[in-house]
């Protein structure tokens, strides 16, 4: 997918553990796993809102957008 998540190196620099963070956010750790292993389809904006809120950074420090090598979309992958 040429969505990225950089969630893990963003709380790496702010030195956040993963149960910390998903308590101050109020998500469960479980899902704060998904979305920082880039397995989650979606994310609901006041979820990745209060992430920045509590990680002091902006939408783009935590989702990267990279296109796939072979300039297929997602949709083209059959």
């Amino acid at each position: 997918m040429p969505i990225i998540v950089n969630l893990d190196v963003v709380m790496a620099r702010r030195k956040t553990s993963a149960g910390e963070l998903a308590q101050r956010v109020g998500i469960t750790a479980a899902n704060l796993s998904i979305l920082k292993t880039g397995k989650a389809k979606a994310v609901r904006f006041s979820t990745l809102a209060a992430l920045c809120r509590e990680l002091d950074c902006q939408p783009g420090d935590i989702l990267e957008y990279k296109p796939p090598a072979d300039g297929r979309t997602e949709d083209e992958d059959g």
